[in-house]
């Protein structure tokens, strides 16, 4: 039995009061997981301990229920030099060089707080980066939101977008793309969900162990106050709109305090990295979940004092200490002896950097406040929850489901296309990404509203591109083609900059697990998701998992984000959306199929989504994906963008947007069929010189169309009908449609 521990706190509950008044089920834990506690310690856990398992074992902290699914990940080939388990996954990208990145959600303090939700967000994700070493370059968001003809839906839209523009713009780290999607299912729990990248020098690579005994354990950073207590627990619940929501347990971020703990991280790193064991941000429950799953990762215990933890609030408890999610707080682990060179650097920029305690042999890990001992725990223990195996059962709706497809009313096309390009899923979010600075650090190659951001490689001829992509209503309808298609999206974006696709990270935004029903639609879309990985070869090197997405009981639609890191190996490869010249080719590549389930037009018509996806032959979309590669790669392509939400007829208008260029394509296919999606189309313009070496290529898979004009009007000839209207007259729509519905 392990020595009694005291408790100074003397207005807290006792242990006898926690197990009598059940506390800890308002916490997250479960009576069984309780009594395992009390079995495994030998005596009740005192206030503290149990909040520091309740953290540890939330779902959002522990993915205790989502693992037996994220094991199935494919995570390895040739460029993983990290994957999964640390504060970001790394993959190489020549020259001793690597690519760092990772995405994050921060759905529920968004929905509560949406400016700070948001940009704690950003901040949360950029100290994964650099934790490891690595210098951000970028971030990209994805953000789901409700009805926008709702206010409530326009004030989370503008708080959401104010929070990520104030945190990236003020730090520096350019904002440089990302998704942004309407859809009444996120009424009441919209998703923010954010991904950063940076680029690292190999020999600079640091992970989040503790190892070495006797090594310090060094607080660096902001101070801790009373903000974000408890914050993993409630990411980790539905919510209640009887209730009111939690908002003591939403972070709130200083960019510019970050900005001084990034430079800091970074310089240490470099300048003194023999003597820093490990690196880790306190994330998600704070200083319990950072010092607990170093010392784990290591094998080795830890003692910390708590009284030596910067505070910037009076008389704050051990309890409050150790679950304050305060922001921009980092743990290093130090040498022993070599503490104040690392200190300095820090110092230096006016931060905390304080040794709070030790790593030790064994296991324990030991809190001691007053002098006292306030939570004496097995590290291993507390680092491990309790495996949940779930049941899955299949959707009565995919049960009952077929692939006959809605047939669209298109009798008047232009008409279709205008009120398509008004979709706010489609329609221009660029009045709301103004707000981001895409171009501060002066590498941004390719800004927001290209297919996929590029970002030079400084000092060589590389460049990376970047994407995040996602369409819950696809897979809603059939989880696992759902997965697939959110893959080969992704892979269609990157592919259409000129860029090879190397590797994704993903948040998995679900509702409650324990519906089978949810569980089923989980594992079905990381099986789509999986299978696809490996074809491409972009092994999943990261990601989040936010389960719990739910009002009321209601779930939003099963929402897989991908993000997805391209490299160029030359900056001449870069492709851009617009077309280029008039008399210049437009092909169609890949197969024109008349799918409207799930479709924008679908919705649109009628205002909701039915029926089943048809089979995705991805061998074959792998197999036009590396053509379109290889055409950009030989510099055959004047133009390329991806074929996605509105089909055909949206893209070839969009190929058209800011410029002065009309188009005159003929498609031998229903009218209906140009507003159809599909996976693995493109549009390309092609020179008239090159038009020969192109078909010969892309062979069958490819077909051309017409031609760019100079003319200005937008004309389209199917079997029945056609498209015919002033592409300025389209673009103004594109543009100004947003607008007008937020107002």
């Amino acid at each position: 039995m392990r020595e009694n521990v005291a408790n100074p706190m003397v207005n807290e509950p006792t242990p006898a009061d926690i197990q009598t008044t059940q506390l800890y089920e308002q916490w997250g834990l479960t009576p069984a997981e309780y009594d395992l506690i009390v079995e495994k310690l030998d005596r009740l856990p005192n206030y503290t301990e149990t909040g520091l398992f309740s953290a540890m074992w939330s779902e959002h902290c522990s993915y205790k229920k989502s693992k037996p699914v994220l094991r199935t990940f494919w995570s390895k080939n040739e460029r993983v030099l990290q994957g999964p388990g640390e504060g970001a996954g790394i993959l190489d990208i020549g020259d001793d060089q690597a690519v760092v990145f990772k995405a994050e959600s921060h759905n529920h303090p968004s929905a509560v707080e949406p400016y700070e939700g948001a940009a704690t967000g950003v901040g949360g994700i950029l100290r994964d980066i650099f934790s490891m070493g690595a210098q951000p370059i970028a971030v990209l968001d994805s953000l789901q939101f409700g009805d926008i003809q709702s206010k409530q839906t326009q004030r989370l839209v503008d708080g959401v977008v104010a929070g990520i523009a104030g945190y990236g713009n003020a730090i520096g780290i350019p904002t440089v793309g990302g998704a942004m999607n309407f859809d009444a299912t996120y009424q009441h729990n919209p998703l923010v969900n954010v991904m950063a990248v940076g680029l690292l020098d190999q020999k600079h690579l640091h992970v989040g162990k503790a190892e070495g005994a006797g090594n310090s354990v060094l607080y660096v950073g902001a101070t801790t106050g009373r903000d974000g207590i408890h914050g993993a627990t409630f990411a980790s619940v539905e919510f209640d709109s009887n209730e009111d929501q939690n908002r003591s347990a939403v972070q709130v971020g200083d960019p510019f305090m970050e900005k001084l703990v990034m430079d800091a991280t970074i310089r240490a790193i470099r300048e003194f990295g023999d003597s820093i064991i490990g690196v880790q941000d306190m994330g998600a429950a704070g200083l319990v979940s950072s010092t607990a799953e170093m010392a784990d990762k290591a094998g080795m215990g830890m003692t910390l004092d708590l009284n030596q933890v910067p505070q910037r609030e009076a008389h704050m408890t051990p309890y409050e200490l150790m679950l304050s999610e305060s922001q921009e707080r980092m743990i290093l682990i130090v040498k022993k002896g070599h503490e104040a060179q690392v200190q300095q650097v820090f110092n230096e920029a006016d931060l905390n950097a304080v040794v709070i305690g030790e790593v030790v042999a064994g296991l324990d890990y030991q809190l001691r406040f007053n002098d006292e001992i306030v939570a004496d725990v097995p590290v291993d223990f507390l680092t491990s929850a309790p495996k949940v195996n779930l049941p899955q059962v299949k959707p009565a709706r995919l049960e009952q489901a077929t692939t006959e497809q809605y047939q669209p009313d298109v009798s008047q096309p232009t008409q279709v296309l205008t009120q398509l390009l008004a979709q706010p899923t489609i329609a221009s979010k660029a009045s709301l990404y103004r707000h981001f600075d895409s171009s501060v650090r002066t590498d941004t190659v390719v800004k927001p509203g290209g297919d996929a951001a590029v970002i030079r490689v400084r000092g060589t001829q590389k460049a990376l591109a970047m994407t995040t992509d996602i369409n819950s209503r696809y897979t809603y309808l059939n989880p696992y083609i759902g997965g697939q298609w959110a893959m080969l999206e992704a892979a269609q974006n990157i592919i259409a900059t000129g860029a090879e696709p190397i590797g994704i990270t993903d948040c998995l935004n679900f509702g409650n697990p324990d519906d089978p029903e949810i569980y089923f639609e989980l594992a079905q879309s990381v099986a789509g998701i999986n299978e696809v990985a490996q074809k491409i070869n972009t092994p999943v090197i990261s990601g989040n998992v936010s389960l719990n997405n739910e009002t009321d009981g209601t779930a939003i639609y099963p929402t897989p984000m991908v993000g997805m890191v391209g490299l160029h190996t030359q900056t001449d490869h870069i492709t851009t959306i617009k077309a280029k010249s008039a008399q210049d080719a437009i092909y169609l590549v890949g197969q024109l199929q008349g799918q409207f389930n799930g479709s924008e037009l679908q919705h649109m018509q009628i205002g909701a989504i039915s029926g089943d996806l048809l089979p995705i032959d991805v061998d074959y979309a792998q197999g036009v994906q590396q053509k379109v590669l290889q055409a950009a790669q030989q510099q055959l392509v004047a133009s390329s963008h991806d074929i996605a939400e509105g089909g055909l007829a949206v893209a070839l208008s969009e190929v058209l947007f800011g410029t002065t260029f009309g188009a005159t394509v003929n498609v031998d296919a229903p009218i209906e069929w140009v507003f159809a999606e599909a996976p693995t189309q493109f549009v390309v313009t092609v020179k008239p010189e090159q038009q020969a070496d192109f078909e010969k290529l892309m062979s069958t898979d490819a077909v051309k169309l017409g031609d760019i004009t100079n003319d200005g009007q937008f004309k389209l000839i199917a079997t029945n009908g056609q498209i015919d209207a002033p592409v300025a007259t389209l673009e103004s729509v594109y543009k100004d449609s947003l607008c007008q519905q937020l107002q």
